[in-house]
């Protein structure tokens, strides 16, 4: 499969959706829902979980599709640390405020540099891969 890694950070970067919603709606096909679908099962993961500065909804994003194609929740979860371990090696956090430098002023990571690495992570667990 051709990466869909940039095709979901210009979702992010446009504005068009929140970070979870560009992950989750780029890997609409594959997790068997339409794109409206995917739209409203994300639109409150934004901001790093409901805005609330935890979770990076980019991560969140790939966990629900993960949850979607994977055949059992026992899976899922596993598919879920591998992909959270990865992204914390390459960005040094999961959690948005800590990604966007909010406490700290320093910025670890852009929210659509963070949708690419979700995107490119989950991407490694899909079942082609």
């Amino acid at each position: 499969m051709e990466t869909r890694k940039h095709i979901a950070a210009e979702k992010k970067r446009c504005g068009s959706h929140n970070c979870a919603q560009a992950v989750v709606h780029t890997y609409a096909d594959i997790a068997g829902i339409d794109e409206t679908m995917a739209t409203k099962l994300a639109s409150a993961f934004g901001g790093g979980m409901g805005n609330g500065e935890g979770t990076c909804g980019a991560i969140v994003g790939a966990g629900i599709v993960l949850g979607l194609i994977s055949p059992d929740r026992v899976t899922a979860k596993k598919q879920m640390r591998q992909l959270m371990c990865r992204f914390q090696e390459r960005n040094g956090a999961t959690q948005c405020k800590l990604l966007k430098g909010i406490d700290t002023k320093v910025v670890l990571r852009q929210c659509p540099d963070c949708v690419a690495d979700a995107a490119e992570f989950l991407e490694e667990l899909l079942p082609e891969n």
